[in-house]
């Protein structure tokens, strides 16, 4: 077909179409990377659960693993209808969190199973709450969580933990090194999204907490953050009350009830205590 063309026209033409070819090429290329982009960025992506059918919830105790005070909420929360579990941690309560979180993993599988249920509610007290935010961003937990609320919670470590460590680790066993501000698994927990996408988030804690070091360690981007005493300015609630206090129950409740989370505030104090 070129070869009635005379040769600087024919080698024109070759030029021509070579660039032709070079454009289909980097089009086809470039919807080749958008479809493989879009496809990746949905199957990162997390599909947030029905807010509106609460499943069961889970409570996770806090160091040292007691299940006393978690009790006490959980029997409320049962009074309420919802179907409750304190989940029993390994090492009591002191061994590696990821450890731990790997127990909540299999105590919610089974918990699904159990009740049939789509999602469930966690409720992380103390360490509880660093464990509960573990499994969520390593171990699937966002797929599977409705809501999470944590109590008191030392999301950047607490300086009781750091002292511990310091002066007297023979006695800080791997949870409590893990507390520590600073510490590997606080710094990759603290890295990236703290509140990853799927469940809804809440941090209520104490103002007046001295074992989390300082109490605003408590605090959680991207979840709704609320001391005690921004709902209740007279409240005298410690750490290790949290679980046991009635107005903190209320709050708690307020949370897992609904068809979302709600920002409490002082106009709600009256009616939290009923």
């Amino acid at each position: 077909m070129f070869a009635s063309l005379a040769p600087a026209r024919r080698r024109l033409v070759f030029v021509v179409l070579a660039l032709v070819l070079v454009g289909v090429v980097a089009a086809v290329a470039a919807v080749v990377a958008s479809r493989l982009t879009s496809d990746s960025v949905a199957s990162d992506s997390v599909a947030s659960v029905d807010q509106s059918v609460p499943g069961p919830v889970l409570l996770v105790p806090g160091f040292g693993g007691s299940t006393d005070a978690l009790e006490v909420l959980a029997a409320g929360l049962r009074e309420n209808n919802r179907d409750a579990t304190v989940v029993a941690l390994p090492d009591g309560g002191v061994g590696d969190l990821t450890v731990q979180a790997q127990t909540l993993r299999d105590a919610v599988d089974a918990a699904l199973t159990r009740t049939e249920a789509n999602s469930v509610d966690v409720v992380g007290y103390s360490a509880g709450g660093v464990v509960a935010r573990i499994w969520a961003t390593d171990l699937g937990g966002a797929e599977q969580a409705r809501r999470i609320v944590t109590l008191g919670s030392p999301h950047h470590g607490t300086q009781v933990a750091a002292l511990a460590a310091q002066f007297v680790p023979d006695q800080c066993a791997a949870a409590c090194q893990q507390l520590a501000p600073d510490s590997s698994v606080l710094t990759a927990l603290n890295s990236g999204d703290e509140t990853p996408e799927g469940p809804q988030w809440v941090s209520i804690w104490t103002e007046l907490d001295q074992v989390v070091t300082p109490p605003s360690s408590a605090q959680l981007d991207g979840a709704i953050d609320i001391p005690v005493q921004s709902v209740c300015a007279d409240s005298t609630v410690d750490h290790g009350n949290l679980p046991r206090d009635p107005l903190v129950a209320a709050m708690v409740s307020a949370q897992l009830d609904g068809s979302s989370t709600v920002q409490l505030a002082a106009g709600d104090c009256a009616r939290l205590r009923g």
